[in-house]
């Protein structure tokens, strides 16, 4: 998988680096078809923001996460992310298995 992580406002340390690869490994135990994934993380006065899209297989998956702590937004754009996966292969299993045809 290929990872991207920009910055705006703020500075990339490799802490930050390593929590979202940390998360992002998470995801993968879930669905291993992403294929790339393109991390934001921006500062705007005193709100923190990570947004993130997703490429994997069938799908684009997007989500955004605003919080007071940077560490805080990337831990609720993960638990977006994630729901959105498992959801997507939920649909992908169904279809497969012909639940889609009634």
């Amino acid at each position: 998988m290929q990872v991207n992580i920009t910055g705006h406002h703020v500075e990339l340390t490799d802490a930050l680096r390593d929590y979202v690869n940390e998360k992002l490994a998470r995801l993968e135990r879930h669905y291993d078809n992403i294929t790339t994934a393109q991390f934001t993380l921006s500062v705007e006065k005193e709100r923190q923001q990570a947004a993130c899209v997703l490429h994997a297989a069938g799908a684009d998956l997007h989500a955004e996460a605003q919080d007071g702590d940077m560490y805080a937004a990337i831990d609720a754009l993960a638990d977006k992310l994630d729901r959105q996966l498992v959801k997507h292969k939920e649909k992908a299993q169904a279809r497969a298995q012909g639940a889609g045809a009634r």
